[in-house]
């Protein structure tokens, strides 16, 4: 009797074992949403994702807008630099441009500007500055006689040369040409510390130097010359005249 007892309450205790078991398993499930609860999940992912799209779009409109602003702004300086350039005929006028040009557009701390003199291969030095700090010393007289490999190369053969290199502190070495003639080359020897190096823009900027400044160093080099000679002609003139 006792025995019966006991099995019987031995397998009561199983069975709510069993269902005690059951009931903790149906509560380790999630329980399902409902269906529009689902719809809603979704549709907050959708959003989410159309957001990071129109984040990106975003970025990219303006990465592009600042690209295109930086462009503009370098063609504005391109066409100030041929203006200022052709804007007179005095020689020392243009010159001045040429620096105001390589230190304001460019960024050069050290520069000089060399202009052959007429009828010769001699090189005098036009105007320069911060060569009181330039260790090489090539360019502290009046005239270069040489001795720059990168210079002398863009001198000989009118072709742009950037470095420096190992044989050459020179950061460029601008050749002014007018059609085969080489009338000087601008060095730049040094470049402000906020600009590390010259970037493709200035690139373009140097090729415009190369022609621009050139053409109107030549183009004030006949004037002065043609208006010099009209003043001792019409000098001897009024000379003959008074006698």
């Amino acid at each position: 009797m006792e025995k019966a007892a006991a099995g019987d309450l031995l397998k009561e205790l199983g069975t709510t074992l069993e269902r005690a078991r059951s009931i903790f398993e149906a509560l380790s499930v999630e329980p399902a949403k409902p269906a529009g609860e689902v719809e809603a999940s979704q549709r907050v992912e959708d959003l989410e994702g159309e957001i990071t799209a129109n984040e990106r779009d975003r970025e990219e409109l303006t990465a592009r807008l600042v690209e295109a602003e930086h462009q503009l702004g370098r063609l504005m300086n391109l066409y100030v630099a041929t203006f200022q350039l052709h804007a007179t005929l005095d020689p020392t006028e243009v010159q001045a441009t040429i620096a105001e040009i390589a230190v304001d557009l460019l960024g050069a701390e050290r520069f000089v500007l060399l202009l052959r003199s007429e009828g010769t291969n001699e090189c005098e030095v036009a105007l320069s500055r911060g060569l009181d700090q330039d260790p090489s010393g090539l360019y502290g007289r009046e005239k270069y006689l040489g001795g720059d490999p990168l210079v002398d190369a863009a001198l000989e053969d009118g072709v742009l040369r950037m470095g420096p290199d190992e044989f050459s502190d020179a950061i460029a070495a601008v050749p002014l040409r007018v059609q085969d003639a080489i009338v000087g080359v601008l060095v730049v020897l040094k470049l402000f510390d906020h600009k590390t190096i010259l970037r493709a823009e200035d690139r373009d900027l140097l090729d415009l130097l190369a022609a621009h400044a050139a053409s109107a160093l030549f183009a004030a080099r006949v004037y002065s010359n043609t208006d010099r000679k009209l003043r001792t002609l019409e000098s001897l003139v009024q000379l003959v005249r008074s006698t």
